[in-house]
Formats: structure tokens, C-alpha cells, sequence
């Protein structure tokens, strides 16, 4: 477990404090001449009264001391860059979560913009469920609650979920959202949950299945899963005596 801003790696950092020592010395080479060219800025004022000079002269002393100034704005805009490049020498947690295998070792190449993270860090309290749903039976489903034959789920915000083991999760969710696109290569829509995690129980990845209470049907009879089959063209089938 991992805290933000908790530093995990760090970079070689010597060519880094360079480039500050550099951008450092550069803010001072401008600031000198800030006095340099507000000094004469100063006496060509005086003397621009009396015709000592003209007012071209007085006109680029203004530029002069305006110049030395955006000079050093911008080196110490330069500055500032080189410091927050020496900061991410030190690669810190962007958030808090679990993090997993390291993917470098001592000595790795880092780059700027790599696409191969150092490692990964995920959060999983809370965690989120995404469930597909069929079109076709959501399509049914809405034709179903139409033309009355079923009622809305009263407490469909609720969700419960089975893991792999069979066993329920002994947490309820909430149901975030239902995604309005389907997907074409599936078929299906997406539903997200969100999930209790105090015990780690759910990780990034797990398969379950989940149940939510989308319509109700009053004068149906529940039949236990085991009792239906499916006939060859994939129909539920029963028996009754």
C-alpha cells in the first residue's frame, strides 16, 4: 500500500542540477543589469529636460531597461522549468491505492513520455464493477415494462454480487450508470457499480456476476436454476409433474 506523493523511484539527478546551477546563474546575469540600465534610465531623465540628450537617446534608454526586464522574466521562467524537471527526478505516487511489481530495476533507462509505466498503481476502495448487458434482452425488457407485463424494479440501485467461488459478496453496491451506447462488436451495454472494498476481497481484473433488480414480475413462479435445461435450439426447458 502506497500514500500519494510517496517517492518510489529516484533519477540520476547530475545533469538535472546542472541545468538548475545554469538557469541560476543566468537569472543573476540578468538581474545585474537591471540596475545597470535603471541607473541610466534615471540620469537620461535629468538630462532630457535640460536638451542634455535627445529624446531618442532617453526613448532607448526605456527600451533598454524594459528589455533587461522581460530578460529576466524569462530566465527565470527557465529557472523554474529546470526545477520542476529536478523534482521529477524523484517519481512519486500519484495517488494512494496498492501498487504491484516493480516493471525496472536499478540502472533502467527512463525517458521522458515513455509508454512503459514503472510500475502501476491502482485504487480498489472503491471498486468499480462494469457489466455487460445484451441489447436484445435490455431491448426486451423494455417492451416488457411498455406493455405492463412487468413492473420497475423497485430497489434497482442496489446490487449484489457472486464471486468466482460461488460464495456472495457480503457487500451491496450502487448502481452508478448504465453506458447509452451498445457496442457493436459484442452487442451489449455496459453497467457500472461501485462496491464496498474494506477487504480487498475484489481485485482489478476478477470475474463475478452480478444481480440487480431491473423489472419485477408479480404473478411469476420461481423455480429453482437447476430444475431448467436448455433444449438444441437453446430454449429453457422444465419439467412439470
Amino acid at each position: 500500500t502506497v500514500k500519494a506523493g510517496q517517492p518510489l523511484y529516484r533519477i540520476d539527478q547530475k545533469p538535472y542540477l546542472q541545468q538548475v546551477a545554469s538557469a541560476k546563474a543566468a537569472v543573476a546575469r540578468a538581474r545585474a543589469g537591471v540596475a545597470s540600465s535603471a541607473a541610466l534610465q534615471r540620469r537620461y531623465s535629468e538630462l532630457v529636460k535640460i536638451n542634455a540628450i535627445s529624446k531618442q537617446d532617453y526613448e532607448n534608454a526605456i527600451t533598454t531597461a524594459q528589455q533587461v526586464q522581460a530578460d529576466v522574466a524569462a530566465q527565470q521562467a527557465l529557472l523554474r522549468s529546470a526545477e520542476i524537471d529536478l523534482e521529477r527526478t524523484t517519481v512519486k505516487a500519484p495517488i494512494s491505492g496498492r501498487i504491484g511489481r516493480s516493471l525496472v530495476t536499478t540502472g533502467a533507462l527512463a525517458t521522458a513520455g515513455q509508454v512503459e509505466p514503472l510500475a502501476t498503481i491502482q485504487r480498489i476502495e472503491p471498486m468499480y464493477v462494469d457489466v455487460p448487458q445484451s441489447s436484445a434482452d435490455l431491448l426486451k425488457l423494455r417492451q416488457q415494462l411498455l406493455a405492463g407485463s412487468l413492473a420497475k424494479g423497485g430497489d434497482s440501485a442496489r446490487v449484489r454480487l457472486r464471486l468466482e467461488d460461488g460464495s456472495v459478496y457480503p457487500q451491496e453496491g450502487r448502481l452508478q450508470f448504465a453506458d447509452v451506447t451498445i457496442d457493436a462488436a459484442t452487442g451489449s451495454q455496459t453497467i457500472r457499480a461501485v462496491f464496498p472494498n474494506p477487504r480487498s476481497l475484489l481485485l482489478p481484473g476478477m470475474y463475478v456476476r452480478a444481480e440487480l433488480v431491473e423489472g419485477v414480475q408479480g404473478n411469476a413462479l420461481l423455480i429453482p436454476q437447476r430444475s431448467v435445461s436448455r433444449n438444441q435450439r437453446g430454449e429453457p426447458v422444465t419439467l412439470v409433474v
